[in-house]
């Protein structure tokens, strides 16, 4: 924009001749300082045809201001501009700018080595003299251009305007434009196609376009160089930075032999997959391997590579992170070598279920690799699909749509669920929709009512996806190299394998005051005694009647959910509920509790504690290559001790404090004092962690 040198200066605003008030603004000085009156020009009047000519004392702001501005003059008489020479002063950096006609100078003379052979191009250039120079003078402090020589002569005819369009200065190919190109071009369309289709898009008639084939032709050629030079940067450092991460495990596992590491190469020896674990995840799967949720959510755009990354959950409700791999591509064949190394670092165990998201690929692959694993679609990765395929298409719809969809999700009977689910494709006309086809096909892995008889370890819940979601966030919140991705990796476990070894004194209240709930707050972790703890309060609103053979049909005093029917077999103290909670999360439900306090049970049948759930589940130790003898003496002491410890502590709040308190700082002291002691006194002993089951 142009402004005007001159001191003690006041603004008032005043409207164009034209009628727009953005047009310019006209400053008035005192006579002394200057009797000038300027225009302050602005882009949005340079589309008028009346456009004021460039003139000696004409100020501007910057000198990007005056060349767009000359640059708009001279489209609009037939020509364009080209920035000349330009003065610099160690003072004031550049002060003085030369803008010319596009056909100004002429062209040097090219030398010819012998034997090669250049195109004789002529050359527009024949000596016009039309210019704009500028000099800048700072006043007040305030830097300003001022035009010192304009001349618009010119030595050759001047375009018309269908004509001076197609001058390069003025043949732009905007980003949108840019875009469509490229996906056009990736998609196999000859040059020529490409400009028609853009034609056709823009309604207009044939080589009225902006721009001209060539220059289409041209930019697809310098993207696709720019790319393949980035691409092949891009390629030496994934090379570079991938050793250098195969050389990190290498080292890792020199100083940790529990560590464990394995990784693939392509035809020409380069790395291609590698996966990791830390002996003490190795050691947790042992413990909580019976459940594994995959998660594939996150991607490198720097490396073009999948992270997955195992977890379970431990007996105090927390993620426990398994292992991590780094894949190249997404298919069945990186997919089960994934698989077949997490099972090989878990020396063979295979996981009951395993959780993880709809992609085929993975699906086949765990099918393939699995065939005894139960594989369920956790639902926490479904619903974000379900909102980017249906939210656009229902519109307004969408809301009662995803209402209907939650409440067939948990629904207890699959016959419910069939019948609900075609009135629902029915009323929302979604029967031809391929994403509805899709998850009705596979809706015996994530609908509550179908996987309820698989063990989920309560994974399955918005909380625990929070949780991972929360531990990945914390790894991909440093932006580094793989070297440097693999040392937050390792700081993530260490600090998660911390927190999972705390012991957990945790004061529990009572809320029943059951037998039943005196003897399982004394057996489970906080977490486990928690959830049976609300079923056995909920239970209170359940009535029991037994039927004629021996079963009980259970429902709640207002009827909101149904009934359930409990099988008792008294023979061997075994019970069954139709609602499969306990095949489903190893914690009794309400239906089968009010069956056993019915028939005054003090205390649940041991089978009914699940060792995962146990309290002393953490804290058990074992050989890595067989158990050890549970009638050994110290073993024995050990576990009794630990048993009545925590079973003490969790009578009162004031006990719980005190033990959380003197046992850290106990077990803090010894394991100084043993880490002071020689490692090697001839007579070595492995432990590690494995089930009690």
């Amino acid at each position: 924009m142009a402004s005007v040198a001159s001191k003690n200066m006041w603004l008032r605003r005043q409207q164009c001749p034209c009628g727009d008030w953005k047009c310019y603004v006209t400053y008035e000085g005192d006579a002394e300082e200057t009797s000038i009156v300027s225009q302050i020009v602005k882009t949005e009047s340079l589309q008028s045809q009346d456009m004021v000519a460039p003139y000696v004392g004409m100020v501007f702001k910057t000198d990007d201001d005056a060349f767009e501005y000359y640059g708009n003059f001279a489209r609009k008489n037939g020509f364009s501009i080209r920035k000349e020479r330009s003065r610099l002063s160690p003072q004031f950096g550049i002060y003085k700018r030369d803008f010319v006609c596009y056909r100004s100078g002429f062209a040097p003379a090219r030398k010819k080595l012998s034997g090669e052979h250049h195109r004789d191009r002529k050359s527009v250039r024949c000596g016009c003299d039309a210019k704009m120079y500028l000099s800048r003078e700072v006043i007040d402090g305030v830097s300003q251009w001022f035009v010192v020589q304009f001349s618009n002569v010119h030595n050759h005819e001047l375009l018309e305007d269908d004509q001076v369009r197609l001058l390069p200065a003025y043949r732009k190919i905007n980003e949108a434009d840019q875009e469509r190109i490229l996906l056009l071009s990736k998609a196999g369309f000859p040059i020529h196609r490409i400009v028609k289709v853009l034609e056709l898009e823009k309604g207009i008639q044939g080589g009225q376009l902006p721009f001209l084939e060539r220059d289409v032709r041209n930019f697809v050629q310098n993207r696709k160089k720019v790319v393949q030079e980035n691409d092949a940067l891009l390629n030496e450092k994934r090379e570079n930075d991938t050793m250098e991460l195969l050389e990190a495990c290498k080292a890792t596992k020199e100083a940790d032999q529990d560590f464990v590491y394995d990784f693939t190469v392509d035809q020409n020896d380069k790395v291609e997959n590698i996966a990791w674990s830390y002996g003490v995840a190795v050691n947790s799967y042992a413990l909580f391997g019976d459940v594994v949720y995959f998660d594939t959510t996150y991607r490198s755009i720097t490396y073009d590579m999948l992270f997955g990354a195992w977890f379970g959950i431990d007996n105090n409700g927390q993620p426990i992170f398994f292992g991590c791999v780094l894949l190249q591509d997404e298919t069945l064949r990186s997919f089960a070598w994934a698989i077949q190394t997490l099972i090989r670092f878990m020396k063979g165990r295979c996981p009951q279920t395993i959780l993880s998201d709809l992609d085929p690929r993975l699906r086949d692959a765990i099918t393939s690799e699995l065939p005894s694993t139960k594989h369920v679609t956790s639902i926490w990765n479904i619903l974000p699909k379900v909102s980017s395929w249906f939210s656009l298409q229902l519109g307004s719809q969408y809301a009662d749509f995803k209402s209907e969809f939650d409440a067939l999700y948990r629904l207890e009977s699959t016959e419910d669920f069939e019948l609900r689910w075609n009135q629902m494709v029915s009323i929302f006309g979604l029967g031809s929709d391929k994403h509805i086809t899709l998850l009705y096909s596979l809706r015996t892995s994530w609908v509550l009512s179908y996987v309820r008889v698989h063990f989920l370890a309560r994974m399955a819940t918005t909380a625990y996806s929070k949780s991972v979601d929360a531990f990945l966030k914390g790894i991909f919140g440093v932006q580094s190299c793989l070297r440097g991705f693999f040392e937050q990796v390792g700081i993530a476990a260490n600090l998660q394998n911390e927190r999972h070894q705390e012991i957990q004194c945790q004061y529990m209240d009572m809320k029943t005051c059951l037998p039943i709930e005196e003897h399982s707050r004394q057996i489970l972790t906080p977490f486990a005694f928690n959830a049976l703890q609300q079923e056995l309060i909920v239970s209170m609103q359940y009535a029991a009647s037994e039927m004629a053979n021996g079963s009980y049909l259970v429902r709640h005093f207002r009827k909101i959910d149904g009934e359930s029917l409990v099988i008792w077999i008294p023979e061997d103290e075994q019970i069954h509920c139709s609602c499969k909670e306990f095949e489903s999360s190893g914690i009794l439900c309400r239906h089968a509790l009010r069956v056993f306090i019915d028939k005054n049970y003090f205390q649940l049948p041991e089978k009914y504690f699940l060792s995962r759930w146990r309290r002393e589940s953490s804290l058990m130790f074992y050989d890595d290559h067989s158990v050890h003898d549970k009638d050994d003496e110290w073993f024995q002491e050990f576990q009794s001790l630990t048993e009545t410890l925590f079973a003490e502590s969790s009578i009162t709040k004031e006990r719980s404090d005190y033990i959380r308190r003197e046992l850290t700082k106990e077990l803090t002291r010894l394991l100084n004092e043993v880490r002071d002691m020689p490692e090697n006194d001839g007579a070595p002993m492995d432990f590690t962690l494995t089930p009690t089951d």
